[in-house]
């Protein structure tokens, strides 16, 4: 599945040169990591959002938000935000904080 280069290019500009940020295809998609810990990606034209458990009806309860069932299973702490919940950058920034908020509270990657 192609995965929509326009918002990709959103994300990139709203990250900016933040410190530890990568990216990273996979899940036929791009995404994006925080010291090696994913936290958000482009699916389609969708964002998937790495926002926790603890978040995780919070954010469903809000407009243009689904649960995340790339596998076919719903995935607990992940969100799909379709395009017209992306439409603002304000909208945008809202959804990285949140899972770069979330990412932050993990424990390190270790290295292989």
């Amino acid at each position: 599945m192609a995965y929509d280069e326009q918002l990709t290019s959103r994300i990139r500009r709203s990250l900016g040169r933040s410190p530890g940020i990568s990216e990273k295809k996979m899940f036929g998609g791009v995404c994006f990591l925080r010291h090696g810990l994913m936290f958000a990606g482009v699916s389609g034209s969708a964002l998937m959002a790495r926002v926790g458990k603890a978040l995780h009806e919070d954010s469903l309860a809000r407009e243009h938000v689904r649960v995340m069932d790339f596998t076919g299973r719903p995935m607990a702490g992940y969100v799909f935000i379709d395009e017209a919940g992306l439409a603002r950058e304000e909208d945008l920034r809202f959804w990285l904080n949140r899972c770069i908020e979330f990412v932050a509270t993990l424990p390190p990657k270790v290295k292989k």
